[in-house]
């Protein structure tokens, strides 16, 4: 038996977020689960249609043309007779998905432990957010949200919103608490100093190792920081990336305008932020995941 990749990206997906199971997931929460189990296995010959984190994690997958370097689990509420089309749905469409936990109703995200997932994206938003309590940088997709673009196939395009997601939601509490005078002196004051991690700085840095192996996959990553945040308050953000040593490759500092349309030309696999009208906003252009974390989620 392999030992679990200790130098992977890990990457833990429900079957709906991975693939359109809207259609089965009302009968599902009708409570009959007999009936569910039955229109999985007649439709087990039928591919589901790609979901809202198909892209991302097709192209993450790519990374692995010359050797491992991302491994992807299914962890699903789904039991495990359903489990079986989620595969063979995996199969139709090209992704290499061995390993799969499926619990028939019963939430998932404890495995998220021995997996040391480094990502979990979940239709469900109470696994999402049990995941984030234990440590796990964890969003809850909205299946609804629009599909990625095709127009990148070679390149992996992530974006971030930056209090409560890659930074701790300190300054945020500023802002909510005092205005925006406070919040950007705050943000003056404290520049150089850069702000506490948030929940995806862990990605974020796996992330970076990705890029590292750029070269040989023939695979691109580019990154955006896509805030709320306007001048001054921009620089503390930047300096804060600067002393983590990562690299962004874009950053939007929209001063409280609409985040969807810039997204829609950045075209991203998927979008992540902490406040539930900017993922709404961004769902009617990019496949977009709420974070439930800090301030604003009542953290």
């Amino acid at each position: 038996m392999a030992a679990l990749p200790n130098d992977r990206l890990m990457v833990a997906i429900s079957s709906r977020a991975l693939f359109d199971f809207e259609e089965e997931n009302r009968l599902f929460e009708t409570g009959d689960d007999q009936a569910y189990m039955a229109l999985q296995m007649q439709r087990l010959d039928e591919p589901a249609a790609p979901g809202v984190a198909f892209s991302l994690v097709n192209k993450l997958l790519a990374f692995n043309r010359d050797r491992p370097r991302v491994a992807v689990v299914i962890l699903s509420r789904n039991d495990p007779v359903s489990g079986m089309r989620v595969f063979r749905s995996a199969q139709s469409h090209g992704l290499t998905l061995e390993r799969g936990v499926f619990t028939r109703g019963e939430s998932p995200w404890r495995y998220l432990r021995p997996l040391q997932a480094h990502l979990f994206l979940s239709a469900n938003e109470a696994d999402a957010r049990s995941a984030l309590a234990a440590g796990v940088p964890a969003a809850r997709v909205l299946p609804h949200a629009s599909r990625a673009s095709d127009a990148h196939p070679n390149e992996l395009r992530i974006a971030f919103d930056g209090d409560a997601v890659l930074f701790s939601d300190e300054a945020e509490q500023v802002f909510q608490r005092d205005g925006l005078e406070a919040f950007q002196q705050h943000e003056i004051e404290r520049a150089a100093r850069p702000l506490p991690p948030g929940p995806f700085k862990p990605l974020l840095d796996a992330l970076t190792r990705l890029r590292q192996s750029t070269p040989e996959t023939g695979m691109g990553l580019r990154t955006a920081l896509v805030t709320a945040r306007g001048a001054p308050a921009h620089e503390r953000a930047i300096r804060t990336l600067m002393a983590w040593q990562v690299p962004v490759d874009e950053a939007m500092f929209l001063g409280g305008w609409d985040k969807g349309p810039f997204l829609a030309e950045f075209e991203p696999d998927f979008f992540f932020d902490d406040q539930t009208r900017h993922v709404e906003n961004a769902a009617s252009h990019v496949p977009a995941g709420h974070v439930d974390a800090g301030t604003m989620n009542g953290r």
